[in-house]
């Protein structure tokens, strides 16, 4: 109960320094669309405080939203023994989806969802924010490259909305329930999403022509596909009775865990952390899609922070005096190497190369976004285009061939590399880091750019960033 006051007290305060420029809410007040629907209480015989009370235990409203049947298939059991054989295992997933658990419940409960749903990063990712696979999906709901792009998740030189909470939760939810209108099962909707939506069809086709049933259970489809729906069921049957498997949940309560604060002018991450007085680790947890150590104001980038680190973060930033980003941004206008580049800036090349994430061998080619110090000659925020359009693309450079050796006479290798001294032996593995960006993207929680010369972070209550359905 203290907490929760704590975060009704914190949305009181933050509600009130909306008036003077440095804070406010985004998200308007909305009447219920609901309210007819709402339960009747006989106040004879009824408490109102039973019904208006929503339960502390976020395990106990996650259950009350299971909707999907179980299976009891053999897999589905193989899946249960192995969880409750790997009790270290669960708990410590358990304990990582505490950050995140909360948000995602309630984005499913919005959608009308099975709570089930809000299970699949444990299958996914084990609510690892950071995991990465090795066909290069990212993040808790790990979204491939070219799914991101298609659900409008940001992924350049700054950021990848594919490891964002927010964003990427928001883009599976809308995902899943594509598919489910799709194929009409969550059980086919998940497969879909595991395998992809073409290859589901394919094998529905398949058994049509067949004569045969077209549901998940009677579908050909690869061993992880198959898997993938029992390992989710198994994770459901461990929520729901967790001391039948041994497995002890952690506490986790029916409350939000962060806030989402709003970017007003550019800031450095380590700011951030000083200002929130909050572990490094932790913050990162929190925002795993900052891939540079600044947060851009024109990115409608968002910062979570815990509650109570999130009133510590506002009385701070109050009080700071001092400049709040170090670093501007620049478009390369030729190809070079770092050594050429980082003089043609005027920037130290060690410096360049290692917040930039260049290998040593490899050329910036022209068109690419750096991230440089800030100077007086650069002051101000980087801008919306470079924020949203950053790319960032190396390259090996050319050998070229030296010119032919008298006969008989001692000549060199007969290839160098361009740009390489000799005695130096160029980098045998090309790297590129070059990330396609999304355009064009239509997010509702930012109403403009604020002005830099106010207080530059405003918090949002609520979910923060909501795209449009």
């Amino acid at each position: 109960m203290f907490l929760r006051s704590a975060a009704i007290l914190l949305i009181v305060v933050l509600s009130g320094c909306a008036s003077t420029g440095d804070w406010s809410s985004d998200t308007p007040t909305k009447g219920s669309d609901r309210s007819s629907k709402a339960k009747r209480v006989n106040l004879q015989n009824q408490s109102v405080s039973d019904l208006y009370a929503p339960s502390s235990n976020l395990w106990l409203r996650i259950r009350d939203g299971f909707e999907m049947e179980p299976m009891n298939t053999p897999l589905e059991i193989e899946q249960v023994r192995w969880l409750s054989a790997r009790p270290d295992y669960v708990h410590r997933s358990m304990e990582r989806s505490s950050r995140y658990l909360f948000y995602i419940v309630q984005e499913v409960n919005s959608r009308n969802m099975p709570t089930e749903i809000a299970l699949l990063p444990f299958v996914e990712s084990a609510f690892v924010t950071h995991a990465k696979s090795s066909a290069k999906a990212m993040g808790l709901w790990q979204f491939m490259p070219a799914t991101g792009k298609d659900f409008r998740l940001t992924q350049n030189v700054f950021r990848d909305e594919r490891r964002d909470v927010i964003q990427s939760t928001d883009a599976a939810l809308d995902y899943l329930q594509r598919l489910h209108k799709q194929f009409g099962s969550w059980e086919l909707a998940l497969a879909a999403y595991n395998w992809g939506a073409g290859n589901v069809s394919k094998a529905q086709k398949r058994n049509l022509v067949a004569g045969l049933p077209t549901d998940y259970l009677s579908l050909k489809m690869p061993k992880e596909t198959r898997t993938y729906v029992p390992k989710l069921m198994a994770y459901r049957q461990i929520v729901l009775d967790p001391q039948a498997y041994g497995i002890v949940l952690p506490d986790l309560e029916n409350h939000p865990y962060f806030v989402a604060v709003d970017v007003g002018a550019d800031i450095d991450v380590a700011l951030v952390i000083k200002l929130a007085e909050l572990p490094s680790e932790e913050f990162h947890n929190l925002n795993p899609s900052f891939n540079k150590p600044v947060i851009l104001s024109n990115a409608n980038q968002q910062i979570l922070l815990p509650f109570a680190h999130a009133e510590i973060f506002q009385a701070n930033l109050k009080s700071y005096t001092k400049p709040l980003s170090t670093w501007s941004a620049v478009q390369v206008t030729r190809t070079e190497s770092v050594d050429q580049a980082a003089k043609t800036l005027g920037v130290d090349v060690d410096d360049l190369r290692e917040v930039n994430g260049i290998p040593k061998g490899m050329r910036i080619r022209a068109g690419s976004t750096v991230l440089i110090p800030k100077t007086s000659r650069r002051p101000g925020d980087i801008s919306v285009a470079m924020a949203e359009n950053a790319s960032l693309n190396l390259e090996k450079p050319s050998p070229v061939k030296t010119k032919k050796c008298a006969k008989g006479a001692k000549c060199a290798s007969s290839k160098v590399s361009k740009g390489v001294s000799k005695g130096n032996s160029p980098v045998n593995n090309v790297v590129s880091q070059h990330k396609s960006a999304s355009t064009g993207l239509a997010k509702s929680a930012k109403n403009g750019v604020a002005n830099a010369s106010v207080t530059p972070v405003k918090v949002v209550s609520g979910k923060g960033v909501s795209k449009t359905q």
